[in-house]
């Protein structure tokens, strides 16, 4: 899953792209540094590998992931084309989610293409750019989809009536994902408002409570997730590892870093869990939606289980925190067999068993 990291220039998309992903993404202060996308592999923080590396003690341990992709800044008037907002606009695109960051620093070092610095006129430019090159999208498709209905195409017809409650929901200023619609009616017009967004504010070292407050809540009134950092720290901590990186935290009061909170926030952001895999050879998280089957999950470890898919034996995290060891789970009676129809859960440890 690729989450792409969005805003106008110089908000700070690529000191917090290298931050999360120990990159070289080049990070100035003049527009348009990114012109090609940077896309960065990052582990997601979960404590409860730690645990259960040491019940198990395997060969390896092996964390879930995100991908993030450092998109160039868009402009007011990227819809027309504007800051070479076509090619930009594409990349948004081919992600999954957007990372929306905002400034809320002030800085006369670090040039603000809109003349300062108002996070509610810089989020609605745009979210209104995404709208407009939605709109256009839209409108090259229903000519295409009006001709199938009236030549009787059921399809068509069916898909019509989306794509007006589409573009009406557009034209009012509402994007895709605020028009309560189901997801799968929509997800074949590939839409960049349809797309879940997360909202990171960047602020500096001495953060305004009053900024920060109503940031949060414009964002929540639009439905989103919000995580404020200071990029300018995170950036430091970064740069740091072992003792070093968890005096400085300790320091700065910090018990994880923003960094981290907004890994998490992004993998809730796309409606993602973790369950995990126990054994000798390796300790590892897997990622999968939120209401996958057991087959469905067995099939993000590889094709053939989830095509050959009998049961599953599960328990969960809390369980072998508790007991230390799947043999006192057998004990107890805590390791119980699921088929088909079970939805695994955020934190159950599966062993799978399939048909070759």
């Amino acid at each position: 899953m690729e989450i792409g990291i969005v805003g106008l220039p110089n908000v700070g998309k690529s000191t917090i792209f290298n931050a999360l992903t120990s990159g070289n993404a080049a990070a100035s202060n003049y527009p348009f540094t990114t012109i090609e996308p940077n896309v960065g592999v990052v582990a997601v923080p979960d404590p409860r590998l730690a645990r259960l590396t040491e019940v198990a003690k395997p060969k390896k341990t092996i964390p879930a992931s995100c991908r993030f992709v450092d998109i160039a800044g868009l402009v007011k008037g990227a819809s027309q084309g504007e800051g070479l907002g076509n090619k930009f606009l594409a990349n948004i695109r081919e992600v999954d989610a957007i990372l929306h960051m905002v400034r809320l620093f002030k800085d006369p070092d670090v040039v603000h293409t809109m003349g300062g610095v108002d996070h509610k006129r810089d989020i609605d430019v745009i979210e209104t750019e995404l709208m407009l090159a939605d709109l256009d999208s839209l409108t090259k498709q229903y000519d295409k989809v009006s001709g199938k209905a009236k030549s009787g195409d059921k399809a068509a017809r069916e898909a019509l009536v989306i794509l007006d409650a589409l573009k009406s929901g557009l034209e009012a200023g509402q994007p895709a994902r605020a028009l309560g619609l189901d997801p799968r009616a929509i997800k074949d017009f590939c839409l960049l408002t349809a797309k879940p967004v997360l909202y990171v504010g960047n602020t500096d070292e001495t953060p305004d409570a009053a900024i920060i407050a109503d940031f949060q809540a414009y964002t929540k009134a639009r439905g989103s997730e919000s995580v404020v950092i200071c990029g300018k720290l995170e950036s430091e901590i970064a740069q740091l590892s072992g003792e070093d990186r968890a005096m400085f935290m300790k320091d700065l009061g910090m018990e994880t870093s923003g960094l981290e909170k907004v890994i998490v926030a992004a993998y809730k952001t796309l409606g993602l869990c973790s369950y995990f895999t126990v054994g000798e050879m390796e300790v590892r998280a897997w990622t999968i939606p939120v209401g996958a089957k057991a087959p469905q999950a067995a099939g993000v470890i590889h094709t053939d289980f989830e095509k050959g898919f009998i049961k599953a034996d599960i328990y969960s995290y809390v369980d072998i925190d508790k007991y230390g060891s799947e043999a006192a789970l057998r004990e107890k009676g805590l390791i119980r067999s699921e088929g088909k129809e079970y939805t695994v859960k955020d934190g159950d440890v599966c062993h799978f068993k399939f048909n070759n």
